[in-house]
């Protein structure tokens, strides 16, 4: 990976997009968003995340975050992206109302595919975190995280989509704590 996509800079925010792989729709069930919510109060109450914005949508997640402690970003979201997949992981396996247990087949074809996976992928590998490194990038991917939801046709107005934090910008509370950027 070339530097235009590694982290430089431990005290900036980076956009950050985690991707299933395959464009798989698993964010449609809300035990999977809840999955992926509590896993991310976790990494801020105890490893020192910073989340300025955020949005769930069916198939992948936008974060712009930071951190606040020594841990380093690039360990954080990997721990946020190994224990997600896990936990989905078993969570679609034990659960009796899944109906979609194909994904299963999908996410450990993905996993053989790579050599440091053990069997299985849920997530793509990159993330490509862009630094945001002046107000007007700032400002630019705050938008796009929030008005994802409004182009993709699933809502009208950005602070209709919970699984947002379109809202707290918007001086409501959302699901997930909030480092203001602008």
């Amino acid at each position: 990976m070339g530097r235009k996509y590694t982290i430089q800079d431990q005290d900036q925010f980076y956009f950050v997009t985690f991707t299933v792989v395959g464009w798989v729709d698993v964010f449609i069930r809300h035990e999977y968003r809840n999955i992926f919510i509590e896993s991310i109060k976790y990494c801020q109450k105890e490893k020192g995340l910073l989340v300025g914005a955020w949005c769930i949508m069916p198939s992948h997640i936008h974060l712009i975050i930071g951190r606040e402690r020594e841990q380093r970003l690039e360990e954080i979201i990997r721990d946020l992206k190994s224990y997600t997949s896990r936990h989905i992981r078993k969570f679609i396996e034990s659960s009796p109302y899944e109906s979609r247990k194909w994904m299963i087949d999908l996410f450990k074809i993905a996993g053989s595919k790579k050599s440091n996976n053990k069997d299985f992928q849920f997530w793509q590998q990159h993330n490509h975190p862009i630094e945001l490194s002046t107000v007007n990038i700032t400002r630019q991917r705050l938008d796009y995280v929030h008005n994802n939801p409004v182009e993709t046709g699933f809502v009208d107005n950005a602070r209709e989509w919970i699984f947002s934090s379109a809202r707290d910008y918007e001086d409501e509370k959302g699901l997930i704590e909030i480092s203001f950027l602008l």
